[in-house]
């Protein structure tokens, strides 16, 4: 089982490392965009889309990487005075009833939300905007299954943590 995890876990780091570069990406184009826009008085539909279209892509991506180090969100009112082992129990619980089936859900119907739209070719609606649309929409199952792989490795841990095998 450790090596599930162990290969679950390296799968979520080098997928955040990957993903991290969509912010350096995302803030020069950014502060190039308020440059333009405050020294010239213009700006460019396509730069402001492609602003969108990164940021939305590094939440999406960047949620598995987010989950496996704890800095997701989270109502922790009885989670936090929890034992090592009541943690455990209510992760196994939640990921078991909770993250596998929505992440299941969200991954089957952003499939189709996102072919539907690579079959039509959908672009941006503004004129000047980006072409390709369904790469936002795809990104929205390829987040939730490196969601899923970090959830399963953190269910894992927790069967480790409630049958004292770590």
């Amino acid at each position: 089982m450790q090596k599930i995890i162990n290969f679950l876990d390296w799968t979520g780091e080098k997928i955040g490392s990957v993903i991290s570069w969509i912010a350096l990406i995302l803030a020069v184009l950014i502060g190039i965009d308020v440059i333009i826009r405050y020294v010239f008085q213009f700006t460019f539909i396509w730069m402001i889309e492609s602003e969108i279209y990164l940021f939305g892509m590094l939440f999406l991506l960047g949620s598995g990487y987010t989950f496996k180090y704890g800095t997701h969100v989270r109502v922790d009112v009885f989670y936090a005075k929890m034992s090592l082992k009541g943690k455990a129990w209510i992760d196994l619980l939640g990921g078991l009833f909770l993250l596998i089936p929505w992440c299941y859900v969200v991954i089957v119907t952003s499939w189709y939300y996102g072919l539907a739209s690579f079959m039509i070719r959908e672009k941006s609606p503004q004129p000047g905007g980006l072409p390709a649309l369904y790469v936002l929409k795809f990104s929205i199952t390829i987040g939730f299954v490196f969601l899923l792989i970090q959830g399963v490795s953190q269910i894992l841990k927790s069967i480790q943590v409630i049958f004292n095998q770590k």
